[in-house]
């Protein structure tokens, strides 16, 4: 419900209940009831059952129904307690609108009776709605010169209730110059009228902002309101006025053009045309209207063109206001100018020295120069300056005059020209600075020798160079200029090895570079120490003295010289000789070499190139020992042939080769005719040295004759002995290098001999030396000498020193043979038995020697 239901008196229930009894008999055509506005749903209406006279349950056996009349069905039948009632919320105002009186009919069919009955439902209308203006806002104007009087038309409020429910009166929110009058229409609808009581005036309220309220008369009242603004109208009743009589600004020189400097403010109480102000100037002059611009409309004025303390300090001007009906005030405006540092200070160069000697004294003077500023006061001071790090001073003369000098001599070789800048700045917020350059060339003089960059230098050419080739390139810098630094080079003379220095290199005075004039020999001449001069051209002339070693490298341009064997100079071979007896691993000899070269071109290494026996013989490849490879065979030919060949580590390599003839025997007869076979010239000088070995081989024969004929008689004389013979012969067959000879069937004990031969290629200066044995006896057999077979020698035998028989034989290059024998002393009983701490039979050591002998130590029998 929009409103609060109204109350009902006792009285005005017990009437409306009998009305409804009378008109809602049973047998009456036309039912009518009321019921209010706005009620919620399935509420109560009137007792359908009572007034047809059915009970509630007969309605639904009857068939009873509501039958509309094209209307939206608003009430519907309750089955249980046979009332009509609501079917939804019902708005009079939406059903009858401003009807006085609203009325909804419809039928009501019993369809077992097939009669219709017409019912009639009143619609009470209760305040639900309020009065209502079309606009929130009304805006109404009024001239102030309007009489006292003047109506103004307001809008009207509507009501959508009807009755006392309905829009009843108006109010006006209280103010001093209108009231509110209300006129009722034929249709009898209020309208609200405004009326002016007393004058306006614009210039002091020129809005009066009044409430209208509209009321109903329903309980409790309801009411809306509008606002009504009434907009005073102008009239030029009053002149312009300015805010101040005399506008005075300060503004800096240097703001920009266009900048507005002030605002004036003239005001018009009026509106409109008649409150409009336009500026301009009056009287002005032609520096002020070059200078500054007035904004009509605005009352701004700004500048057109720069200002500038300098020309003028100050400006004065008078600007006039005027509104729309021609009412004019005026106003003096001083534009009041400020200086500011805007003009830098300026250096002005009276003298100027372009160049300076670089020894000139200190205190000399540079430049001379002026400074100036066109500001005034601190923006005007000035104060100059140059880099501190600099060897230059300001000095300050007469007025505004300086002196630039040195401070110290100057030095061209480290700064050979100067860039000074004098700054000048004055004492203006903020300060202005100006920057002039000198530029100043140092002249030089020659105060520098030329200088190497190093100590010394070394450089290396390999030899076999060729001539005129370029081994080195020094430079020498002069930090002076010009003449100054022209450098020319030389190279001290003088004599190395009774030649000039200058037959060996000379060196280029203008470039530098080094020339070798010679092929060099790294053999003859290993290194050159050379002085080089390096003079300037200056007055007086600087020099400077540098050492240089030049190093001859050394090239793979010599063979390997073979020393030992050393070949003879009649074209013959050297002969070594070995016994076959030799183990494996014997030292044959020792081939030795040398190479003149240096370092890896010198490096030698030895292999055996040829054998005639491959296999018997090694070579080693740093030592160049010749060795045997394996134990001497029978079939092994007496004479052996190698080949050895020598080769360097040089690039390429470099090589020679030496023939070794080796002999192999264990005899004397053997080893002579051995060197028999061999092919040796004769030489006159030696030719005693055949003698001497006859008479050795001869003696050495008849003494093992006599020795083994000694041994035979012994042994008839003692036959009581062979026991003990045969046990020693027993004992003596075991061991492994002893042998024992029979003839005729008797046990005869054989002596060895060891003899050393000393041979050269040439038989007639060899020797033969036969010592007494002082180490191992060696027991062979006669059968074993005959067919010269290898001598197998027991480390573990050693003869007794007192023993006859034991020849030794050495031959050298000396001339001489010696036979050195010692006959045994006759004993009864001999027994032959191994010495326990005999010392093992040495192997021969070959040795290199630089002469051409050959040596051999061999052991073999004679019969």
């Amino acid at each position: 419900m929009a409103g609060p239901l109204r109350l009902w008196s006792c009285g005005d229930l017990l009437l409306f209940f009998m009305l409804l009894e009378t008109l809602c008999e049973p047998g009456n055509g036309q039912i009518h009831y009321t019921v209010r506005e706005e009620l919620d749903k399935g509420s109560f209406v009137g007792n359908i059952s009572k007034d047809l006279g059915l009970e509630p349950r007969e309605l639904a056996e009857r068939g009873v129904r509501i039958v509309s009349r094209g209307r939206t069905q608003l009430f519907s039948l309750h089955w249980r307690s046979g009332s009509l009632v609501t079917a939804g919320r019902i708005d009079r105002e939406e059903l009858c609108a401003q009807s006085a009186r609203c009325v909804v009919n419809f039928n009501i069919l019993v369809e077992n009776k097939m009669k219709i009955y017409g019912v009639e439902v009143e619609i009470i209308d209760i305040n639900d709605n309020f009065p209502r203006f079309r606009d929130e806002e009304l805006k109404v104007k009024i001239n102030e010169n309007a009489a006292a009087g003047t109506r103004l038309v307001l809008p009207f409020a509507r009501d959508a209730d009807v009755g006392v429910n309905s829009l009843q009166s108006y109010q006006l929110s209280p103010n001093l110059h209108f009231s509110l009058d209300v006129k009722s229409g034929s249709d009898g609808q209020k309208y609200p009228e405004l009326v002016l009581e007393r004058p306006l005036d614009r210039e002091k309220e020129a809005i009066h902002d009044l409430l209208l309220t509209a009321l109903d008369g329903g309980e409790p009242i309801l009411s809306s309101t509008t606002r009504i603004r009434v907009t005073v109208l102008d009239a030029n009743d009053n002149a312009p006025l300015f805010t101040q009589s005399e506008y005075r600004v300060s503004v800096p020189e240097n703001i920009p053009v266009g900048t507005r400097l002030l605002t004036l403010t003239a005001t018009d109480a009026d509106e409109g045309i008649n409150g409009k102000v336009t500026y301009f100037f009056r009287n002005e002059e032609d520096i002020i209207s070059k200078t500054f611009q007035l904004d009509s409309n605005l009352g701004e004025i700004s500048t057109v063109q720069s200002l500038d303390y300098e020309e003028s300090r100050f400006y004065l001007m008078e600007v006039v206001a005027q509104d729309g009906g021609a009412l004019l005030a005026s106003a003096h405006v001083l534009v009041t100018v400020q200086d500011v540092n805007d003009n830098a200070p300026e250096v002005i160069l009276t003298s100027l020295s372009s160049s300076v000697s670089e020894d000139c004294l200190p205190g000399t003077i540079i430049a001379l120069f002026s400074v100036h500023d066109s500001d005034s006061g601190e923006n005007g001071e000035i104060s100059c300056s140059i880099p501190k790090n600099l060897p230059f001073k300001l000095e300050k003369s007469v007025d505004n005059y300086y002196h630039l000098l040195t401070t110290r001599t100057l030095d061209r070789e480290e700064i050979s020209d100067y860039n000074i800048t004098v700054t000048v700045v004055d004492s203006g917020t903020p300060p202005l600075a100006t920057e002039n350059q000198i530029f100043l060339k140092v002249t030089d003089i020659n105060d520098n020798p030329p200088a190497f960059p190093h100590a010394s230098y070394t450089t290396s050419i390999p030899e076999n160079n060729p001539r005129g080739v370029s081994v080195f390139s020094v430079t020498a810098h002069d930090p002076d200029c010009g003449a100054n630094a022209q450098v020319t080079y030389s190279l001290a003379e003088y004599t190395f090895e009774g030649a000039p220095l200058s037959s060996y290199v000379s060196i280029n005075s203008d470039t530098g570079v080094l020339y070798a004039l010679q092929s060099f020999d790294y053999e003859q001449l290993r290194d050159l120490k050379l002085l080089v001069t390096a003079r300037d051209s200056g007055n007086p002339p600087l020099s400077t003295n540098v050492s240089l070693n030049l190093f001859v490298l050394d090239q793979n341009d010599n063979i390997p010289e073979i020393l030992h064997p050393a070949l003879p100079t009649d074209g013959s071979t050297g002969v070594e000789l070995t016994p076959r007896s030799a183990e494996p691993g014997y030292l044959v000899t020792k081939v030795v070499a040398v190479d003149r070269d240096s370092g890896q071109n010198a490096w030698l290494s030895y292999r055996l190139l040829k054998a005639s026996e491959p296999g018997l013989f090694s070579v080693g490849l740093h030592t160049g020992e010749v060795r045997t490879a394996r134990a001497l065979l029978d079939k092994d030919t007496l004479k052996q042939s190698l080949v050895v060949a020598v080769q360097d580590h040089g690039q390429p390599p470099l090589s020679a080769t030496v023939t070794i003839t080796v002999a192999v025997a264990d005899s004397i007869p053997d080893v002579l005719a051995d060197l028999g076979s061999i092919r040796t010239p004769i030489n006159p000088d030696d030719s005693d040295l055949t003698l001497y070995l006859v008479v050795a081989v001869a003696a050495v024969s008849c003494v093992f004759l006599a020795f083994v004929i000694v041994l035979l008689a012994l042994k008839l004389r003692r036959w009581y002995m062979s026991h003990l013979l045969q046990t020693s012969r027993g004992r003596l067959a075991s061991m492994s290098t002893s042998h024992f000879v029979g003839v005729d069937g008797v046990q005869a004990f054989l002596q060895t001999y060891s003899h050393e031969v000393s041979l050269t290629a040439d038989s007639r200066k060899s020797h033969l030396i036969f010592p007494q044995p002082n180490y191992a006896d060696t027991l062979i057999s006669e059968e074993s000498c005959e067919k010269s077979e290898p001598v197998l020698i027991s480390d573990k035998i050693n003869a007794n020193k007192e023993e006859p028989g034991v020849v030794q034989i050495s031959m050298n290059v000396r001339g001489k043979a010696q036979v050195f024998s010692k006959p045994r002393p006759t004993r009864t009983g001999v027994s032959l038995r191994p010495r326990d701490q005999a010392p093992a039979a040495p192997k021969m050591a070959m040795k290199p020697a630089p002469g051409p002998t050959t040596s051999l130590t061999q052991r073999c029998c004679r019969p």
